[in-house]
């Protein structure tokens, strides 16, 4: 059977890209690349070449005639060897040159114990040849691609312990005065991890709360200046009230509640008092 050459490129059949905006490597493996075979790689990616573990080259934008060593064999001993098949395999690995965004999601501990839940968005990108490279020679293929879930992965236990160093010592209700700090820890963590494999790290955010909602809603009301316990009982007024209870106000302002009796702060209605 000929080998005939071929057209490879990421651009599916439809004009979407097959990287999009998750994916950071993707690798084509076709017996039908050949010498001649055109090679399209877009403005926003790199592409590298590869025939059995070996890179052969690293293209930039533009179209190219590749030219590999292979020498198509036809007849009885590729038939009894290659079972009919080019014994030359390669390999063509797009990488996304575009910023990524990445989350990194996670618990960490206060200094009371308390649980806190962070949230890390940062975006990445492969800036040069030789990035690329290290991308592809560092961060192994779970398949035929890398997408970036295996990024946030790979890089979850850099970002927890940058986290910890300060939330561990820190009290809960001053965690976040302590956010310029955290995120310039992460920032550095993060940075000097994702520079092995060839990945820069461009904008990053952090965000941590207390993991437990009720912990948020006290915190959030002792925000507004009340204390402690005045918002330990707002709290519970406001579930009270929920619940259409009406002794929700006595809860908040901390008084008694008699059965039989008004609540407290109610306004009895004209005909209650005896006026007509």
């Amino acid at each position: 059977m000929a080998i005939t050459r071929q057209v490879i490129t990421s651009l599916q059949r439809d004009g979407t890209d097959m990287l999009g905006t998750k994916t950071l490597a993707i690798k084509i493996i076709d017996e039908s690349i050949v010498s001649g075979s055109l090679l399209t790689v877009e403005s926003n990616h790199f592409c590298v070449l590869k025939s059995r573990g070996a890179v052969l080259n690293v293209y930039e934008t533009g179209q190219y005639a590749l030219t590999t060593p292979d020498k198509p064999i036809i007849g009885s001993f590729v038939q009894g060897f290659f079972g009919g098949s080019s014994p030359w395999v390669y390999e063509v690995i797009y990488i996304n040159r575009s910023k990524l965004l990445v989350r990194n999601q996670g618990v960490a501990t206060s200094a009371e114990m308390a649980e806190m839940a962070y949230v890390v968005d940062y975006y990445i990108h492969v800036d040069t040849r030789d990035a690329a490279l290290d991308l592809i020679t560092h961060m192994p293929f779970n398949g035929v691609m890398i997408d970036t879930k295996e990024v946030a992965d790979y890089a979850g236990p850099a970002i927890e312990q940058a986290i910890n160093q300060v939330v561990q010592v820190t009290k809960m209700e001053q965690i976040n005065e302590h956010i310029g700090e955290i995120r310039e820890g992460v920032k550095g963590h993060l940075t000097d991890f994702l520079r092995t494999y060839g990945i820069m790290l461009n904008d990053l955010k952090v965000l941590i709360l207390p993991k437990d909602e009720r912990m948020r809603e006290l915190i959030s009301l002792q925000a507004i200046g009340l204390t402690p316990i005045e918002a330990v009982r707002y709290y519970l007024a406001l579930r009270m009230a929920e619940k259409g209870l009406v002794s929700a106000p006595n809860a908040a302002a901390g008084l008694p509640y008699n059965i039989g009796a008004q609540p407290t702060g109610y306004i009895p209605m004209s005909n209650e008092t005896g006026l007509r």
